[in-house]
């Protein structure tokens, strides 16, 4: 495990190679209401408590509000650049990206992240690496996974 330094260029990127990101985040309330008001999300879901009290219909750990989905996708990046994005140069592409499990408020996230492939790139002082990020609850379930390429500084000479 390592936070940001020097092992985060380009060139210290191999595919197979496999991290888990030091930090954790517990979600608030903050986190969620925030964000899904000013992106007009007005799924009752993230903002009635009741409604979704009386609506668990029997699914354990349904009764309390869902954490917008953009929301967890961007705290599981988040995340993990301290690893992966320091010397990002440009994000390329987010693709194949999925919410397998649902988030609430009060459940703390960490992530994770193998290195699918480096590849070169057109400019000669940077590189390509596709990136899978995984992230889970405190329960160790798979709450997000997604790819991400991303353009990436060489070391320098």
């Amino acid at each position: 495990m390592s936070l940001t330094g020097s092992d985060n260029y380009f060139e210290d990127f191999v595919p197979g190679q496999a991290m888990r990101h030091a930090r954790g985040k517990t979600m608030c309330e903050q986190d969620n209401v925030g964000i899904t008001l000013m992106v007009l999300n007005t799924a009752e879901g993230h903002f009635n408590e009741d409604a979704m009290q009386k609506n668990a219909m029997g699914r354990d750990g349904w009764n309390s509000r869902l954490q917008f989905g953009g929301v967890t996708i961007s705290m599981i990046i988040g995340l993990a650049m301290q690893d992966t994005g320091e010397n990002a140069i440009a994000e390329l592409s987010l693709d194949k990206i999925r919410l397998k499990s649902p988030v609430f408020h009060g459940d703390t996230l960490y992530a994770y992240t193998e290195v699918l492939a480096t590849e070169p790139a057109e400019r000669a002082d940077a590189g390509i690496v596709t990136f899978k990020h995984f992230g889970v609850n405190q329960k160790d379930q798979v709450v997000f996974e997604g790819e991400r390429r991303v353009l990436i500084k060489r070391r320098p000479e």
